[in-house]
């Protein structure tokens, strides 16, 4: 069995998840969506450490998806990544329960970190 944390990637760009991937995947059990319903499903049925969810998605935005997931899943720690920082967007998310969140374009420094201190 791993002893690497699990973190689900939720972002409908596929650019973004295969760059994350890649910073990633050495430490880190990783799984990925491309939809907030993808994400919402794969949380019921999975256990995950962390989850990097993107708040910009066609159908359900991330913070509708983040709204959700923490019925589902309260302790799950969740990481906001935006192409559009707004302080008030970043406000609102942490208010549903975020931990941090990540800017695009990211720098992978930055990404190791941020997941360092789940």
């Amino acid at each position: 069995m791993s002893t690497k944390k699990r973190v689900l990637i939720c972002d409908d760009e596929l650019g973004i998840r295969e760059a994350l991937k890649l910073i990633l995947e050495d430490q880190y059990d990783l799984d990925e969506s491309t939809t907030g319903n993808e994400a919402i499903e794969k949380v019921k049925n999975n256990n995950y450490d962390c989850m990097l969810l993107d708040i910009k998605m066609p159908t359900k935005d991330g913070l509708e998806t983040l709204e959700e997931i923490h019925k589902i899943s309260p302790t799950l720690k969740v990481i906001m990544v935006t192409g559009y920082q707004s302080i008030e967007t970043a406000a609102k998310a942490v208010k549903l329960g975020a931990i941090d969140y990540i800017t695009k374009p990211f720098e992978s420094s930055e990404v190791l970190d941020k997941l360092a201190k789940i």
